[in-house]
């Protein structure tokens, strides 16, 4: 059997001149900007365009490119590996298909199509479900993709996610000299309140998340869910995480930031995180920041990856 298994992720721009189109692409999306053509087209070209400046400094201080691709085709390595000796008998093969840059859901959709799978599973790098994140990727996907697939829509309580997520931040309580005063920021990326209202899972699954790793820490580790990367004047998820580093510095205690919706390393957490947000505590006093690390290719996350992938093949078998 020939089983295919497609990644689904944001993308990023791979070289300077391509973060205006990037930011074109992602605010086309009629998931992210709530408009009818050509309006949105226009807004999405106006954001683009005043944007991309701004960002180019940012994107700079990451060699001018994302490495969101590089980190998501290691995370495609490992998790072929996994699956390699789960299903021996079986030809397995991972596609990758990013959301507003290359490789685009066209081109992964001719791909799996020249594969000739018997089954393909759909599996979202993002844990929690969106209609912005996940719904969008997906439907996309399929505008391309006629056959039949088999959708892993979410995962926020899977117990590797949970396992690798305990396991970073104790590693930087560690690096941090074990502080017995901490308070571990669950930082999410945040989405307009009117998303949630209309019926969007995100804040309650990134709740659960949360809840699960906050049951193995120590029980003397303070907790907070917080939201980043707000734009635009609409109303967001709050607290946000710079207000709560502000909080923590009225309440003088240091901070590690655990990025819990991302699984691997781009903007949002090696510039926005580790740059932007250190800045901040410093300039403030918090007494200390640390920063968890992605979950990216950790063993127990890529099992549960793994296990997911595993079980849906069951299910699609007993159809």
């Amino acid at each position: 059997m020939k089983i295919a298994v497609v990644l689904f992720n944001l993308g990023g721009p791979d070289k300077s001149e391509n973060i205006k189109p990037f930011l074109r692409n992602l605010f086309k999306d009629p998931a992210i900007i709530d408009l009818p053509n050509p309006l949105r087209a226009f807004v999405a070209w106006l954001i683009s365009t005043t944007r991309a400046p701004k960002a180019k400094p940012l994107y700079d201080l990451m060699g001018g490119f994302s490495p969101l691709l590089e980190n998501t085709k290691a995370q495609k390595e490992a998790l072929e590996k996994v699956l390699k000796v789960k299903f021996p008998n079986d030809e397995i093969k991972i596609f990758i298909a990013m959301r507003y840059w290359h490789p685009l859901s066209d081109e992964c959709a001719k791909e799996v199509n020249e594969f000739s799978a018997d089954k393909t599973i759909l599996l979202p790098l993002y844990p929690h479900y969106s209609i912005t994140t996940t719904g969008s990727s997906i439907k996309e996907f399929k505008n391309f993709y006629n056959k039949p697939v088999f959708e892993i829509l979410d995962y926020p309580k899977l117990s590797g996610f949970i396992a690798a997520n305990v396991k970073n931040i104790m590693e930087q309580w560690d690096i941090l000299g074990n502080p017995q005063k901490v308070r571990v920021l669950f930082s999410a990326h945040g989405l307009p309140q009117k998303v949630i209202d209309a019926g969007d899972p995100y804040e309650k699954q990134i709740n659960e998340t949360a809840n699960a790793i906050k049951e193995i820490l120590p029980p003397f580790f303070e907790t907070q869910v917080c939201f980043q990367s707000k734009v635009g004047p609409l109303k967001w998820l709050e607290p946000s995480t710079p207000d709560e580093i502000i909080r923590a510095s009225r309440d003088k205690i240091g901070i590690i930031i655990c990025p819990i919706a991302f699984v691997s390393d781009h903007i949002e957490t090696l510039v926005e995180l580790d740059v932007e947000y250190k800045e901040m505590c410093h300039e403030l006093g918090v007494p200390f920041m640390g920063r968890s690390k992605t979950v990216s290719c950790d063993n127990d996350f890529i099992e549960g990856l793994a296990n997911l992938v595993a079980e849906k093949v069951k299910e699609s078998s007993d159809v």
